[in-house]
């Protein structure tokens, strides 16, 4: 099975194998969100209305979730989900490379490079396999158009993809018309996919207000 931060790099991949042009920040903190939803989901942390905390210390086996659990064990005191987003955020290139390299060890991408106009040197990550990425945006459609209230993991998945606005790949314009206010519920259902949301809009917010000229 895979990660959450493996499924949002595969729904953030083109067809080409770049990363979408998302915002300047949705996929780091989306990214930085899926590492806490990993441990969530692992029972190694839990958070309460003010504080993300760790409430089973045991490694999970994983080498990069044991850092990330390390780092919230050892920290003095208790933190606000929001520390931690911004905290692990400020290394998405870090976190985006090393799962991009589990996703070629995996066979399901591959890294390419090459240059265009022979100077401009450009990564790709074409798909190999495409079972995994298909499956991912299949069982996101068919969530948002069922009626059930889905279980935590994949409500935890919607939430980060509608930070990222991933939606816009999966639906037609029409048809998130739609289905807005059935993916709003459901990403509401998750609390760091909350707090990854309102990141994402205060930090959007504050860069549109800098790029705006004085009167």
């Amino acid at each position: 099975m895979l990660s959450f931060a493996e499924e949002m790099l595969l729904l953030a991949l083109d067809d080409q194998g770049s990363i979408k042009q998302l915002s300047a920040v949705s996929l780091d903190y989306a990214l930085a969100g899926a590492l806490l939803m990993e441990l969530a989901m692992l029972d190694r942390i839990d958070t309460d209305v003010d504080c993300l905390f760790v409430v089973d210390a045991t490694p999970t086996g994983d080498s990069f979730l044991d850092g990330v659990l390390g780092e919230i064990q050892n920290d003095p005191g208790r933190r606000p989900v929001m520390h931690w987003l911004d905290h692990f955020a400020k290394r998405g290139a870090q976190i985006q490379e090393q799962v991009l390299k589990r996703l070629i060890e995996r066979q399901i991408l591959k890294k390419q490079d090459r240059k265009i106009l022979w100077v401009f040197a450009v990564r790709r990550y074409p798909i190999i396999d495409n079972t995994e990425p298909k499956e991912v945006k299949t069982r996101l459609r068919e969530l948002i158009q069922a009626e059930e209230i889905p279980d935590p993991h994949d409500a935890a998945l919607v939430s980060l993809a509608n930070a990222c606005g991933l939606f816009f790949d999966i639906f037609t314009p029409a048809e998130l018309d739609s289905f807005r206010t059935r993916i709003e519920t459901l990403a509401r259902l998750d609390l760091v996919g909350r707090e990854i949301t309102r990141a994402i809009g205060t930090i959007e917010k504050a860069l549109f207000m800098t790029a705006i000229p004085p009167v």
